[in-house]
């Protein structure tokens, strides 16, 4: 039990840390890829998922970890996916977004962190468990890319090195912008911890590099498998409920460190403050939180679990729920950002021909 806490707090902590010091934001960076055409975060997943696959590889033949064979549901994963995508544009952030902005002190994600982990609570053992059941009942496949192609997992890891390199380095060879930047403060380590801004890439480097420590911390406690966000939130819900302590795993330790990380992390960066957003704010977290828990629950994983746990596996749950899940944050974005600044563009345009007509008026 001893060292389940001290290596879950562990593995969480770090991850807070970097997340929040870092700003790996998935859902914003899902997002910037359909409103500013901005590739940058989603790069730097690729780079995450890279990173921990080529390290999950070497790991299994050496048989330190044994990633487990399952099956997923097809529909399931599609149809979660997307409300999940949904739900992370109006919370204004992922799972892991949710808990590390709570630490932060935003108000609204508090608010969405406390409707995921119940209504994924609800989903999972409650009321909507048939729910679930019936739409992940219809058709369960293999869920190893592998397996279901022929092609040896290490092909498929080499493949996807060299997609990732390519895009990384195509990328670092655009011309920069050069970005203003503050009068440094700190010196020392205290500079490098809590002021530096650090390139998306390497912070992918990063989170990759921890999501591949979470396999071997996770599988010496009897928990087989890596990173986990919704199912820890939905028992430690239970827990709370219940007092059961069955419900206290590594993952429910790991979400823990991860708001205790990005805490100690905004702390030290002076970024933490108490901010109470508006009503429409309020409301659109709450919405998102629960279309968050609700649509990660029947995908079985969110951002973190499918989208960069799986998707490091090479399992087709992974690769399939991220692409779902990019589909439902830009259907939403269309409705939250693109149509908005439509709209405007058009009142804009109407507003200039008008005072045109006006003028022409007058000079007549």
């Amino acid at each position: 039990m001893t060292w389940m806490i001290i290596s879950g707090l562990i593995v969480g902590a770090l991850l807070g840390f970097v997340m929040q010091r870092t700003r790996f934001c998935l859902a914003g960076g899902f997002r910037d890829m359909y409103v500013q055409r901005s590739n940058k975060m989603f790069y730097a997943l690729l780079v995450a998922i890279t990173v921990q696959s080529l390290g999950l590889l070497i790991f299994t033949s050496l048989g330190i970890v044994k990633v487990p064979a399952h099956t997923f549901p097809v529909v399931g994963t599609i149809v979660g996916s997307f409300i999940f995508g949904i739900g992370i544009v109006l919370a204004g952030g992922c799972a892991t977004g949710t808990w590390y902005r709570a630490g932060e002190g935003l108000i609204g994600s508090w608010v969405a962190l406390i409707l995921y982990a119940i209504t994924s609570a609800i989903t999972k053992t409650g009321v909507l468990l048939p729910v679930m059941n019936a739409i992940n009942k219809p058709l369960n496949v293999n869920a190893s890319v592998s397996q279901s192609t022929g092609v040896p997992n290490w092909v498929l890891v080499l493949i996807l090195a060299i997609i990732t390199v390519t895009l990384v380095v195509r990328t670092l060879r655009k011309p920069k912008v050069m970005v203003p930047k503050l009068k440094q403060k700190y010196t020392g380590i205290r500079h490098y911890l809590f002021e530096r801004r650090y390139h998306s890439f390497i912070a992918g480097i990063a989170v990759g590099l921890i999501a591949l420590l979470a396999w071997p911390m996770s599988e010496s406690t009897g928990r087989p498998y890596g990173l986990g966000i919704t199912t820890p939130s939905a028992n430690l819900i239970n827990f709370l409920i219940s007092g059961n302590t069955k419900f206290i795993d590594w993952g429910v330790l790991l979400v823990l460190g991860i708001f205790i990380g990005s805490y100690v992390a905004a702390r030290g960066s002076k970024e933490f403050k108490w901010r109470l957003p508006d009503k429409k704010t309020i409301r659109n977290s709450a919405i998102g939180g629960i279309l968050m828990g609700f649509g990660a629950s029947v995908a079985g994983g969110c951002s973190i679990g499918n989208g960069l746990v799986e998707t490091a596996t090479m399992s087709w749950q992974g690769w399939l729920g991220l692409a779902s899940m990019i589909a439902g944050v830009w259907f939403m974005s269309y409705f939250i950002f693109i149509k908005p600044m439509k709209k405007l563009q058009q009142t804009s345009s109407q507003t200039s021909k008008s005072k045109q007509v006006s003028q022409q008026t007058q000079t007549t």
